[in-house]
């Protein structure tokens, strides 16, 4: 048996014993063994996140991981203006993973931590959260960077494998720029993306243009499972790297795919992008991750092109990275087939093998890149927006909902099986209609299950039963987002967190509002106000959204000041949604692959295991 094997199955007992294992990192959580076939995920730290909720209250929360015991409990400790610390709780929290701290003198500098309790033995102790003395009542972590231009997108990774994630950031100047943070905001390095970044046309732009349109080109991951996350970028000809090197090609019409150290963003490896359709112009591409064969991420990218003025090429590649070699699994063309593709792409298992598919608004690939199945004999066109989560909680497997983009049978709408594509409903009407919008969520708790609406009233997705027939009283379907510490999912629109209350609802232009992000200084991207980034970033399992500032200096981080009672493994951990958080196109909410909303069964333990800490 390895030094390492054997450290693994001490540190175990000793979990199991009460005792923290020996080896174990400062912030991590309790290790649990896992089974030899399941996918290596990231090992987070405990992500505390402390928010002046009012006058006198402070909200604390922080992660349950996703192997840790169900017996786990914690601790809370506080220590102000730098004193020795206090715990807080009288008796272990066993319940949800936040506390309210009405006791704190707020002007003073007060740090939180948290320890976790197993088996009656305090564990190691988590990182401090710090809130300044005075600070200000909003429930918002700001984060400082480099002044720059305009951002679109956020992503996150452990970059530097502390167990807390670090932000990485386009810039949409002339040529772009991708820019890395560590959680505090210190800047890691800056990648200049060159000459061929300045055609910035969102349907056919330069070979080395990220972030227009329904593209990104980028995404972030650790990709060989070593505990610390890559950067993975479509480049071409005149980049230059995140360390001062410059990548040079005979030609700007070649494109690769680079693979980026998240530390110091010197390339690892680089591979050629297929050239069957180079004769048409540079591809713009989709970046993703997921788990093809179950165990280890594999690098997917869409990427299309246009014939002339007329339809576009469709090439699909999955690319696995080893640590040093970046090598192509397989390459998937469309050519004429029936395979109608959107503006997003999601990467989760629709079969419940442990293994990921590859789905599109109208089709889906197996995780060796060959069709399961496609949507269009069922009338399935191209449309901006879909989904593919547990949706019906009575019925096996997960489900999908979609919209469509001027289909001339006049369907707007459709519901059906993810792991075959067989429809279980269908909404239709007279005339040719671009739907452009839609959303699932459970924002109804008096029928099981979510609802799925676009601007044709609200259903009952399980069931396709119309529960609120009239259009004008349906929420704007924009972002979801889980904020408020109920069953019951928000809506972020424009900037506006909203509640739509089934039992008394409002027009759309007057939903009841949470919170706006502008009174904040944030700033919406784009001309639906997006921000950059929706996830589980820190503190309990609720959503976090990202925008910038107005000056582009500041990352805004909403976290939430509402405490909860439920208590679930932060989604980050959840297979389904970790994959979700590494694709962006049109952005779109994430699902989890188990029902999330009222009247819901505690989730199962999530076959993983967790990738080692540096």
């Amino acid at each position: 048996m390895t030094a390492a094997a054997t450290a693994v199955l001490a540190g175990v007992a000793a979990l199991f014993a009460g005792l923290p294992p020996a080896d174990a990192a400062p912030t991590a959580g309790p290790r649990v063994a896992a089974a030899a076939a399941s996918r290596t995920m990231e090992n987070l730290d405990r992500a505390v996140v402390a928010v002046r909720s009012s006058s006198t209250d402070v909200l604390i929360s922080w992660r349950l991981l996703g192997l840790d015991p169900d017996s786990t409990g914690f601790n809370v400790y506080r220590s102000t203006g730098g004193a020795s610390s206090t715990k807080l709780n009288s008796e272990v929290l066993t319940g949800a993973t936040n506390f309210v701290d009405t006791t704190a003198d707020l002007a003073k500098s007060n740090s939180y931590r948290v320890r976790p309790v197993v088996g009656g033995k305090e564990q190691p102790s988590s990182k401090t959260f710090t809130l300044g003395a005075d600070h200000a009542t909003e429930p918002v972590v700001r984060i400082p960077i480099e002044e720059g231009g305009p951002i679109k997108f956020t992503w996150v990774g452990d970059l530097d494998g502390d167990g807390a994630y670090d932000y990485v950031v386009d810039r949409q100047t002339t040529p772009q720029k991708i820019e890395a943070y560590r959680s505090d905001g210190e800047l890691l390095w800056r990648m200049d993306m060159g000459p061929n970044s300045t055609d910035q046309n969102n349907i056919e732009g330069g070979s080395s243009t990220i972030d227009v349109g329904n593209w990104d080109g980028v995404t972030v991951q650790d990709l060989d499972s070593d505990g610390r996350a890559e950067v993975a970028v479509r480049i071409a000809n005149g980049v230059t790297f995140g360390d001062g090197k410059t990548f040079t090609y005979s030609d700007d019409s070649h494109q690769f795919i680079a693979v980026l150290d998240g530390s110091t963003g010197a390339a690892r490896a680089t591979a050629p992008v297929p050239d069957d359709y180079l004769s048409d112009g540079p591809m713009y591409a989709r970046f993703g991750v997921g788990y093809l064969d179950g165990t280890t991420p594999s690098l997917v990218a869409f990427m299309k092109n246009r014939v002339g003025s007329g339809d576009f090429n469709l090439m699909m590649t999955a690319w696995k990275f080893d640590g040093t070699t970046l090598s192509r699994q397989w390459k998937w063309l469309r050519g004429d087939q029936d395979a109608p593709d959107g503006h997003n792409t999601r990467i989760v298992d629709v079969d419940g093998d442990g293994k990921d598919e590859i789905a599109e608004i109208g089709f889906v690939l197996n995780g060796d890149g060959t069709l399961r199945y496609s949507l269009e004999p069922k009338g399935v066109i191209h449309g901006d927006r879909f989904y593919i989560g547990k949706m019906d909680p009575d019925r096996p497997g997960l489900q999908g909902y979609g919209i469509q983009q001027n289909n001339e049978s006049g369907l707007r709408e459709y519901y059906y099986d993810a792991a075959d594509g067989s429809m279980i409903w269908q909404h239709s009407e007279d005339g040719v209609t671009d739907v452009g919008r839609g959303l699932v969520g459970d924002i109804d708790p008096r029928h099981p299950g979510m609802e799925a609406w676009s601007f044709s009233g609200i259903y009952n997705a399980p069931t396709g039963k119309l529960t609120e027939a009239d259009t004008s009283l349906a929420p704007w379907p924009a972002l979801g987002l889980w904020w408020d510490g109920d069953l019951g999912m928000e809506l972020l629109n424009d900037g506006k967190l909203e509640k739509w209350d089934p039992a008394d609802p409002k027009p759309s232009n007057s939903l009841p509002r949470v919170l706006t992000t502008s009174k904040f200084g944030a700033v919406g991207v784009g001309s639906a106000g997006n921000p950059t980034l929706v996830g589980d970033l820190m503190g309990d399992w609720r959503e976090e959204a990202v925008y910038p500032n107005a000056s582009n200096d500041e990352l805004i981080v909403f976290t939430t000041d509402r405490p909860t009672d439920t208590r679930l493994y932060t989604l980050a951990h959840n297979p389904a949604y970790r994959n979700a958080m590494t694709v962006k196109g049109y952005l779109q909410s994430h699902e989890v692959d188990y029902y999330l909303g009222n009247g819901m069964s505690t989730p199962p333990r999530p076959d993983i295991s967790y990738a080692p800490r540096s």
